[in-house]
């Protein structure tokens, strides 16, 4: 059945014809460039085609039912410095340096700021360059056009809290939350502005052509949220919020936000919120057991990952995997609201021989 029509069914919350699969359909489903290197290997696939065509190969191979548009805007700011090809100052002011094939933040440029300091500070502009918003609209175009896939736009900005976090440093910003809320509500209504600006342009462009789009911000630890469900919807809801409602007023499509960590606690509010699909289902996470969050909350949001990357597919042997994969499908896919994924882009750990066993065992699945 066309991918469109699965995913549909999967957002009524009906029994699908088959789960539908996401290996790569967005930027935080994807894989690492040496995991995707050996998986290439692995599946013989032409080394001589260009990346763009190695990686459409892959998802075919893997029947990922989505199709990624658009990215993270690269703002005009007077902040942005090139130091080196491994170290740069981006839009934002934070200081990046490229180590062990990542990019880190290495400075907080507002740790000490005052309210006031917030009001003076050279934030981007929410400007999205035209030329790369039609390239992005062409692209979406011939998706749909195509009518073969679900089309997912990325979203063109990062989170309040994670900018929180990289802006004024982790520890200095959670003891804001608790101890300075009047910093950060004029903090979060400063980015919410700037967030709402661009979203007009960016979802004004795209939103006839797409179906869903992402979101991301990480609101959960290993074994707890960062902040309790009360500050929660005392600080960021009120914003998260408006940004959703104005997102869907626009594009009137699905809305999906990706937080890592244990955010059981926090899935009632982020419904409340309009959120219609959580990721990426941290299943190593406290209280993110698969059971517990389709009992719960199976009929009211839908789950979009679950596959562990952090314990599980890089240790697993093969059977260990066809048969967790299965039981995924069985637990989180009853009456439809799942969309299988990664829980969160593969890394180099991943065996390309536990991603073709995954794969492999859905496709056995989607035949019966």
């Amino acid at each position: 059945m066309n991918s469109r029509k699965i995913f549909k069914q999967t957002m009524e919350h009906r029994q699908p014809d088959r789960i539908p699969m996401d290996i790569g359909g967005t930027t935080l489903t994807s894989m690492s460039p040496g995991c995707q290197r050996r998986l290439c290997e692995f599946l013989g696939i032409d080394k001589t085609l260009e990346p763009a065509e190695q990686w459409e190969e892959i998802l075919i191979w893997a029947g990922t039912d989505f199709r990624l548009v658009g990215d993270i805007v690269q703002l005009p700011s007077r902040n942005f410095k090139k130091i080196s090809d491994t170290e740069f100052f981006n839009c934002w002011g934070i200081q990046k340096k490229f180590v062990d094939n990542q990019w880190q933040i290495v400075n907080a440029p507002l740790k000490d700021a005052s309210t006031d300091d917030l009001k003076n500070y050279p934030w981007p502009q929410p400007h999205v360059d035209e030329q790369l918003l039609e390239k992005w609209v062409n692209r979406a175009k011939e998706l749909r056009k195509q009518d073969k896939y679900v089309v997912v736009a990325a979203h063109p900005y990062f989170g309040v809290l994670e900018l929180g976090m990289w802006l004024c440093g982790y520890d200095g910003f959670l003891l804001r939350l608790a101890l300075d809320p009047d910093f950060v509500k004029t903090f979060f209504r400063i980015i919410c502005d700037l967030q709402l600006k661009i979203a007009k342009q960016y979802y004004s462009a795209l939103g006839p052509y797409i179906d869903v789009t992402t979101s991301g911000d990480d609101f959960g630890m290993q074994l707890s949220p960062m902040l309790s469900p009360k500050m929660f919807d005392e600080l960021i809801a009120p914003i998260f919020s408006e940004r959703i409602a104005e997102t869907k007023k626009i594009a009137k499509c699905y809305y999906w936000h990706h937080s890592c960590g244990s955010v059981y606690d926090l899935i009632e509010n982020l419904i409340s919120c309009g959120v219609d699909i959580l990721n990426p289902v941290q299943t190593s996470a406290s209280k993110m057991e698969p059971a517990r969050l389709k009992d719960s909350f199976g009929d009211r949001i839908v789950f979009w990952g679950a596959v562990d990357v952090q314990h599980f597919l890089p240790g697993a042997t093969v059977p260990q995997v066809k048969a967790h994969v299965k039981e995924l499908a069985e637990v989180l896919g009853k009456d439809g609201g799942y969309v299988m994924a990664p829980a969160h882009n593969m890394q180099d750990d991943v065996p390309p021989e536990n991603i073709a066993a995954w794969v492999q065992t859905v496709n056995s699945i989607s035949k019966v």
